[in-house]
């Protein structure tokens, strides 16, 4: 169930592009639907929730390197999950209406990404594999990178995109550390089980760096100090983003994260204390920053960062009570700061405004707007009878139940005043005060901007009335989960007169005051030099030109651009560390028995040696393009007479590919050229050419003196039928033995055609590509009848493949030579009109394909890629063909998209 909850949500968010255009403006009400009916799922669900139990689901993926894709669903993860769809509903319906102005592609382009990212979120709080659970975390880094620099033509909404993949890539590489770590130190990567074992992780060698690369990757992505700079500059995101990636979603994954390895942390002396200690100062820097804040919402964004090092804090603090105002807290602070965010949005969708002492007298232009603004704003202040008020409770209880210093409750409660401070002033100033700044609004309310913050705001009221269902099925399971044994949770709005409601009783006396002296207050700070010391933002842009100016040096050092320089360090690296290890293993060179001399393969290799000579001594381009083909063929030939047939077309067909790619280019380039090598350069060359030709040609006479074992190649010939039904053992073993290999090299055509494409493709419209141009009459007339002869021979050497010299590799390149044939016979609009499809698009569904044929296997419990058969008397199917297929298709796309981009540059 879990594994087709995200794959719903990954398959929505691919159609929410087209769909998006097909609804147009009712787009955010048809897409919400999505996340809508994965909230319902969920909550029909909740009973299982409210019993303590634990939904597991999960595949083999890699079973002897110990990966399993598993998800699980407990009682914490059930919470984030809520809060997923939850949020990620209501984001969705507030996208449609605000960026109502946006072009059908942007909008497009927006509810992808964000629907993406949901669907990352997703994978993150239900993996239990803790490299299942890094891809999604990794994908929510580059989503929400994405999604910040959303308008790309903003410089500031570049860097600050920037900023946050930056910071959060790092802390990324520190958690990838820690989980490989972790793998080392217990054997297994799954989540449950590293929890069950802490003490043991805890009495591992391993701790400290295991600990400080959860610890830094969590303080990363939750904006914790020092990290803390990067989410502010976040808020250049459109803001619908920034109320579900930096309120409600993305930025608590670091508190979701900590909050998991809370028993390991605990059983380490100094864990807690470090958790406090990060939590406390991000506290109080935070909580200053936002009373400086001049923005709408950048003062929501150093609150955040405020409530994120509460619950970083709450995780570092003791006893049961701090596991329950921890979910509490996560879960109050989610609804009202989405709502606060939309609410922000609207008003500067309204009025383009955003600076707080620019707005006011909103109330009578937004009035919808400003009801929501006050009801978010008061369960952020935590005054009763909202659920802000009890989560607050929750948190002052745990603080006094801790056996942490009293200086922690002061920081608490002195940082919860300034909240308090903050929600008062983002409600009064635009909404109450300043009556007449504003006379009239841009955009009017309309009911996707006004619903979402409305329904939120309410929820935090209405919840808090009737908390009976959310604390057994939500609050409860989640604290349960969290601290790992069966507690007491108590949601109520009135506990008596307790210490907790004198604490909150005292915060909000100060934040009224703070609010009240508001202006001075700020004035002050924003005066005062002691935030320069603390101003990250300023460091990192100093790290980052350190960096740039070192990487600039060090690349004029390795990377000067003399090609053969490149080569003869290369070569002489290559020689001499093969005369050492010869050296230092005290072995001779040994000699074959030659019994007689096979006249053919010497001619074949006389060629070469003669085509390499040509190609050496070659002084126009044309020339040694001919000589350096001939080496090749003759390469393929001794393939053929050495039993290598797959090789042998392999080689043949990419010396083809070559000639054309080469033809292309020196249409643009001139056939001769004036030498640019001196006499005693060219003498040197041809000494470092001389040594390694001997070196390398006595080495081949060693290495084929050698007698080899053929344990493994019996192996893969026997079994080549009977496990994977096939006759070429070379296929078999790239498309199945070893297919997870095939697949990541398929992945590196894939990006690299991508790469390619985006320095070579074109960068004008359509209709200013290179026109048609004029070529020899026999090679005009000849084009298409070897456009089709090699395209059908292409699909003939793919479907052969398992069984006989082929496969889909081989195949690919044949079909890119059909279209490399009338791309030079007619020009490159004739081969981008036969193609159809674009380049980048062919290798995509190349991709598609290639790994969709490993999950059909996975059904009946085994590893990915394991192929599935049908074979009847005179019909044979399997997934090999699918994922043969899905090669074909790359390499095709991925050939073409050199080939188009290179020929283009030439006919320019």
């Amino acid at each position: 169930m879990l594994i087709w909850l995200i794959l719903i949500a990954f398959l929505g968010s691919c159609l929410a592009g087209p769909v998006s255009r097909a609804a147009d403006r009712w787009a955010g009400w048809l897409l919400a639907l999505l996340p809508a009916g994965l909230f319902v799922t969920l909550i029909k669900i909740s009973p299982v929730m409210e019993r303590g139990w634990v939904l597991g689901d999960g595949l083999n993926w890699a079973p002897y390197l110990d990966l399993y894709l598993t998800f699980r669903l407990d009682g914490f993860s059930f919470l984030m999950t809520l809060l997923i769809t939850g949020v990620g509903t209501l984001v969705v319906i507030y996208s449609g209406a605000y960026l109502s102005e946006k072009s059908l592609k942007d909008r497009g382009r927006f509810f992808t990404l964000i629907l993406l990212f949901m669907t990352a979120m997703l994978g993150a709080v239900l993996a239990d594999n803790l490299i299942v659970m890094l891809v999604f975390w990794e994908a929510t880094s580059i989503l929400s990178f994405l999604l910040i620099g959303f308008d790309g033509r903003s410089a500031r909404a570049r860097r600050s995109a920037l900023m946050s993949l930056y910071t959060t890539a790092a802390g990324g590489l520190a958690l990838l550390a820690a989980i490989l770590l972790i793998g080392q130190a217990l054997g297994t990567y799954s989540l449950g089980e590293v929890r069950a074992r802490a003490d043991e992780l805890a009495a591992s060698p391993l701790i400290v760096p295991i600990l400080a690369g959860l610890m830094i990757g969590a303080f990363t992505k939750s904006a914790q100090f020092p990290f803390h700079f990067w989410l502010p500059n976040a808020m250049q995101a459109p803001t619908p983003a920034s109320a579900f990636l930096h309120s409600a979603t993305m930025v608590k994954l670091g508190i979701y994260l900590l909050a998991r390895f809370e028993p390991v942390i605990a059983a380490v002396p100094y864990g807690r204390w470090v958790l406090v200690t990060v939590g406390g100062a991000t506290m109080l820097i935070a909580a200053f920053q936002a009373l400086r804040a001049e923005g709408f919402k950048t003062a929501l964004a150093y609150s955040t960062i405020a409530s994120l090092g509460i619950l970083v804090t709450l995780i570092g603090l003791t006893g049961p009570a701090a596991s329950v105002a921890m979910v509490g807290f996560l879960f109050a602070h989610a609804l009202y700061k989405a709502a606060l965010f939309f609410c922000a949005g609207s008003v500067l969708h309204a009025t383009g405004l955003q600076n707080l002492r620019a707005l006011g007298g909103l109330i009578r232009l937004l009035p919808l707007t400003g009801v929501a603004t006050v009801l978010a704003s008061l369960s952020m202040a935590g005054l009763p009878p909202f659920f802000g008020f009890i989560s607050k409770e929750f948190l002052f209880q745990a603080q006094l139940e801790s056996t942490s210093a009293l200086v922690s409750l002061a920081v608490i409660v002195l940082v919860n005043a300034a909240m308090v401070g903050v929600a008062a002033v983002i409600t009064l100033r635009p909404f109450f005060m300043g009556r007449g700044k504003i006379s009239e609004v841009k955009h009017g309310e309309t009911p996707g901007l006004v619903m979402p913050p409305l329904v939120l705001a309410l929820a935090g009221l209405f919840l808090s009335l009737d908390p009976a269902w959310v604390s057994s099925n939500v609050l409860r399971p989640a604290a349960v989960a969290v601290y790992g044994e069966a507690i007491e949770v108590k949601v109520h709005l009135w506990h008596g007169i307790t210490p907790m409601l004198m604490l909150s009783f005292v915060v909000v006396i100060i934040g009224a005051l703070i609010a009240w002296y508001w202006k001075s207050i700020h004035l002050r700070l924003r005066k005062s030099r002691v935030f320069e010391v603390v101003d990250f933002d300023r460091y990192f842009e100093t790290t980052l030109e350190t960096l740039h100016l070192l990487s600039a040096r060090l690349t004029g050092l390795v990377q000067h651009g003399d090609l053969r320089t490149y080569l003869w360090v290369v070569f002489a690296a290559v020689t001499a560390l093969l005369l050492f290890a010869w050296n230092a293993a005290g072995l001779m060179p040994r000699l074959p028995q030659v019994d007689a001399l096979r006249p053919a393969p010497a001619v074949v290799a006389l060629v070469g040696m003669a085509g390499a000579l040509a190609a050496a001594r070659a002084r126009g381009l044309l020339t040694a393009m001919i000589a350096t083909g001939l080496v090749g063929f003759a390469v393929a030939v001794g393939f053929m007479f050495n039993g290598a047939p797959d090789l042998a077309l392999t080689q043949f067909t990419v010396e083809a590919l070559i000639v054309v790619l080469l033809t292309a280019l020196l249409l643009a380039v001139p056939l001769a050229a004036p030498p640019t090598r001196t006499n005693t350069e060219r003498r040197f060359d041809a000494l470092i050419a001389t040594v390694i030709g001997v070196v390398l040609f006595v080495a081949l006479v060693d290495m084929t003196s050698a007698s080899h074992g053929g344990a493994i190649s019996t192996f893969m010939g026997n079994q080549s039928y009977l496990a994977a039904k096939g006759h070429n053992v070379v296929n078999v073993i790239l498309v199945d033995f070893r297919g997870f290999d095939t697949l990541g090299e398929t992945v590196v055509i894939a990006m690299s055609a991508v790469l390619a494409w985006s320095l070579l493709g074109p960068r004008l419209r359509e209709q200013v590509w290179s026109h048609e141009r004029r070529s020899p009459f026999i090679l005009q007339l000849t084009a298409p009848v070897f456009f089709w002869l090699l395209l059908i021979t292409s699909l003939w050497i793919l479907l052969r493949g398992h069984d006989q010299p082929g496969g889909g590799f081989i195949g690919g390149l044949v079909a890119a030579l059909a279209f490399a044939m009338i791309a030079l016979a007619h020009g490159l609009e004739r081969a981008r009109r036969t193609l159809r499809i674009h380049p980048v698009v062919v290798v995509g569904i190349g991709m598609f394909l290639a790994l969709l044929s490993g999950f059909p296997g996975m059904q009946d419990g085994s590893a990915y890629l394991t192929h599935l058969w049908y074979e009847g008397d005179a019909l044979k199917l399997s997934t090999t063909m699918v994922f043969d297929l899905g090669v074909y298709i790359v390499v095709l796309g991925g050939v073409l998209a050199f080939l188009f981009g290179l020929q283009r540059g030439a006919e320019k």
